[in-house]
């Protein structure tokens, strides 16, 4: 597909980059730099997307989004900030208009099914880009480019993800007039982000998140330029406002679940400790403290040598806590704290880690609200966890359920096996049990 004359930018000044970049409440802060559920997600998502070949090659992908291995990725993708909402509708089953066309047509769903495979095996831009030319070729009705928001967990540095808010905020910039549902406006608007993103690296980054986020706030209308300054003047000042207090509710939100992770992780720790276990916390999270005690003093920042290979160490240390014996010898307990982000990617995470200690006796423990206990429950029940039972040993502990327990916890358990008191399991029939 030929894609459309180079865009040629105007100038962006580094003042609206640095602005952007100031904004504590502008997603370059709270997700780009700040959110941790993005350092965590390009793995799960990766692993998602090679369950989605996977069921696509075997025939057993569904002929509905939901309850296809596509949806835990479009869950774990809607969950990074602000930038993706909504990143799951276009792949919604919609029965009237039978679109996408990915469920009901088989030789759709094969067609998209090698497009994701060749993206994840590609190692080279030209190799994406002809992919996603294959993919337009196919003109697969209801398939979109919001396949891109997909593509840019795979390779963020060459593919930029894809919304109604980005390509708003690339027309008011560029003052061009880029169509939302075309492949070739999609592919002319990564072409002049990555050209303008290149001049501007040293201010942003090579990942073009960081770029795609300051195209999210403009079509979102909260910084002001020439380009949008018409817009935002008839929108009238009580709609700015609005989205001022909308984003800083989102923010305060997003601080409350952060401190609830901060004392969760707590908690584990100090159980850990008191059973006379070494304690590691996810590498990301060290610099934290609760009730005034640093995490850097109560962990270990070393992780026994499982012989794993490095690739997957580095996602085993975000995992959020992990006991490890006294001896750090090995790891007896993985705990995910799933406050408000993707349950699949976290137990992704710490399958990874099962597939590495074969017959050490890890327990693994998703933590979560109680209120998240039938989604949980949910996830577990899946076959590609569920059938693996004996191998990963997967249970659920309520949030209030460690809160209440925690002290005796740590006066009365002998070892990591304490946990069974308050945890519960899918047993192999389908049904739960503590």
């Amino acid at each position: 597909m030929p894609n459309d004359r180079l865009l040629s930018p105007p100038s962006i000044t580094a003042s609206l980059i640095e602005r952007y970049k100031a904004d504590s409440e502008s997603v370059y802060n709270t997700w780009f730099i700040g959110g941790e559920a993005r350092m965590k997600a390009f793995r799960s998502i990766r692993r998602g997307v090679k369950d989605t070949v996977d069921a696509i090659a075997r025939g057993d992908f569904g002929a509905d989004f939901r309850g296809s291995p596509l949806e835990p990725v479009l869950m774990a993708i809607t969950e990074q900030k602000q930038v993706f909402e909504g990143a799951a509708h276009p792949f919604y089953w919609k029965p009237k208009l039978r679109i996408p066309d990915i469920y009901e047509d088989e030789a759709n769903k094969r067609k998209f099914g090698a497009f994701l495979q060749a993206c994840l095996n590609a190692t080279r831009e030209d190799q994406i880009l002809d992919e996603i030319s294959r993919l337009a070729a196919a003109n697969i009705k209801g398939l979109g480019p919001a396949v891109a928001s997909i593509i840019y967990f795979l390779h963020p540095t060459l593919i930029p993800p894809f919304n109604t808010a980005i390509v708003n905020g690339f027309n008011a910039l560029f003052g061009s007039k880029q169509k939302l549902g075309s492949w070739q406006s999609y592919l002319a608007m990564r072409e002049t982000i990555v050209q303008v993103n290149a001049e501007h690296r040293d201010l942003l980054s090579k990942d073009l998140g960081a770029f795609a986020g300051l195209l999210f706030e403009l079509g979102s209308g909260r910084p002001v330029i020439a380009g949008n300054a018409d817009d935002a003047l008839k929108d009238l000042q009580q709609k700015a406002e609005k989205l001022a207090q909308k984003r800083h509710q989102q923010v305060v939100d997003e601080q409350r679940e952060e401190s609830e992770h901060t004392q969760v992780q707590h908690m584990l720790i100090r159980i850990g400790r008191a059973l006379n276990y070494q304690v590691f916390v996810a590498r990301n999270d060290r610099h934290r403290s609760c009730h005034g005690e640093s995490f850097s003093l109560l962990t270990t920042s070393r992780l026994p040598d499982i012989g794993a290979p490095a690739e997957v160490m580095d996602t085993i240390s975000l995992i959020d806590v992990l006991w490890l014996s006294a001896d750090s010898s090995r790891i007896v307990g993985a705990f995910e704290i799933e406050k408000s982000t993707s349950i699949y990617s976290g137990m992704l995470r710490m399958k990874d880690l099962a597939r590495s200690l074969p017959d050490q006796g890890c327990h693994f423990f998703l933590v979560a609200p109680d209120k998240r206990e039938a989604e949980v429950m949910a996830q577990m029940s899946r076959p590609a966890f569920r059938d693996g039972a004996a191998d990963f040993p997967l249970a659920y502990i309520p949030f209030d359920m460690l809160r209440q327990h925690c002290d005796a916890l740590c006066t009365l358990g002998d070892d990591v096996s304490i946990l069974k008191k308050i945890a519960r399991a899918v047993h192999l029939d389908g049904l739960t049990a503590r």
